[in-house]
């Protein structure tokens, strides 16, 4: 404990004094967060223009806001661009009887991110807070884009293998989307974060990715001093197209195997999403299926089969400062082997939840919420009030 204290105190005293009130990116280039959010911490078109270019305003810029140092092979900021995202809640929880929790705060996250030349940057997080402990790094990148002078972008490091289909820690919810979350048994493997390689690609109107993974999320070396613990990779791909201005569908696979002493599982998932955007209403669609041969590592006979997904409808009318948003979950196992993660409870064969609520931007970077969730297996209710800030 000393040296994690002792760790979020030098990041801390690392932030620059004349910050302001506005997060990095919005900070480098002096302009508002609403040029990318809509709203925060949602991507609007420019935004996701902006993530693709790695952070920057149009692909192949230099970088700005740079010390002269002499050396042509050296882009160094002037200052390290840091942002904090502070995000607190207050809930009810009813089952019979009604029980508060004051999570104030929830989740306190340091973010840094920048380009370091006309091609590399670099993105990441780390949890200063994560309900109640320090969460160390998630997110943590590095980019090149244009490889080759081709549009083919690749990144290497830890992040979310859903990245490429719809984005958690981009969503207007407090409630999660259940099936990205979702581990069978004794098997690692979800389509949160994991460690590998990331290419992403443009070809002949279709927006490809390409992963290779550990396959065992994101935990700390074992005693060989090694994150892969099996040595077994994973691939997954991603393959979507916008249909019209309006519609985008797309594709996604997963092939992957773990061991554990002398048993072996193979994860195998399918999958399909698709965006539907009518102007200030946006519904988003994911179907997943998945098999497990053997979760347990011997203790399960058969293949476990576990099906997926989620709906959801996002109310953004231009120019207002409300927001409504709408998430429907459902996930189901042939066996009672589910751990789905925030919100659910594990060894279950169901997950089933719906969430509705309101956002509103009180400022720019600082939004007020509140959730109202069903749980349809454990008949329970949960309403949430809180906000959501970035400086």
């Amino acid at each position: 404990m000393p040296r994690r204290a002792a760790f979020v105190l030098l990041l801390l005293a690392m932030l620059p004094s004349a910050a302001g009130a506005i997060p990095a990116f919005a900070r480098r280039y002096r302009v508002s967060c609403t040029l990318c959010h809509a709203p925060v911490p949602a991507l609007n078109a420019f935004g996701d223009l902006f993530a693709a270019n790695g952070f920057r305003m149009s692909a192949g810029e230099a970088p700005v806001d740079t010390i002269g140092t002499g050396d042509p092979l050296l882009h160094l900021a002037s200052g390290v661009p840091l942002a904090v995202r502070v995000d607190a809640y207050v809930q009810a929880y009813t089952k019979g009887r009604t029980r508060t929790d004051f999570g104030t705060p929830y989740n306190i996250k340091l973010l840094a991110s920048g380009p370091l030349s006309r091609t590399f940057s670099y993105y990441m997080y780390v949890n200063l807070y994560e309900r109640g402990e320090f969460g160390g790094f998630e997110d943590a990148l590095l980019i090149a884009n244009d490889v080759g002078g081709r549009p083919v972008d690749v990144a290497l490091g830890q992040f979310q293998v859903s990245d490429p289909l719809f984005k958690r820690e981009l969503r207007l919810e407090f409630e999660d989307y259940a099936v990205y979350r979702v581990r069978v048994g004794d098997e690692p493997a979800n389509l949160t974060y994991d460690r590998g390689l990331m290419v992403s690609a443009d070809v002949l109107g279709f927006a490809l990715t390409g992963q290779l993974l550990n396959g065992n999320g994101i935990g700390p070396v074992n005693e060989a001093r090694q994150f892969d613990d099996d040595g077994l990779k994973t691939l997954a791909g991603h393959l979507s197209r916008d249909l019209s201005g309006a519609l985008r569908v797309g594709v996604f696979g997963y092939l992957g195997r773990s061991e554990s002493g002398a048993r072996r599982n193979r994860v195998a998932m399918a999958g399909a999403d698709v965006t539907l955007g009518l102007g200030a209403v946006e519904l988003n669609a994911q179907a997943l299926h998945r098999e497990d041969t053997d979760p347990l590592f011997g203790g399960t006979p058969g293949t476990v089969e576990t099906d997926g997904g989620f709906l959801e409808l996002l109310l953004r009318p231009p120019g207002s400062r409300w927001h409504g948003f709408a998430l429907y979950n459902l996930v189901t196992s042939s066996r009672p082997l589910l751990a789905v993660g925030l919100g659910g409870p594990a060894g279950v064969p169901r997950y089933e939840t719906a969430s509705g609520g309101i956002g509103y931007l009180a400022l720019t970077n600082l939004k007020i919420l509140g959730e109202a969730s069903w749980d349809l297996e454990q008949e329970r209710a949960r309403l949430t009030v809180g906000f959501v800030t970035a400086f």
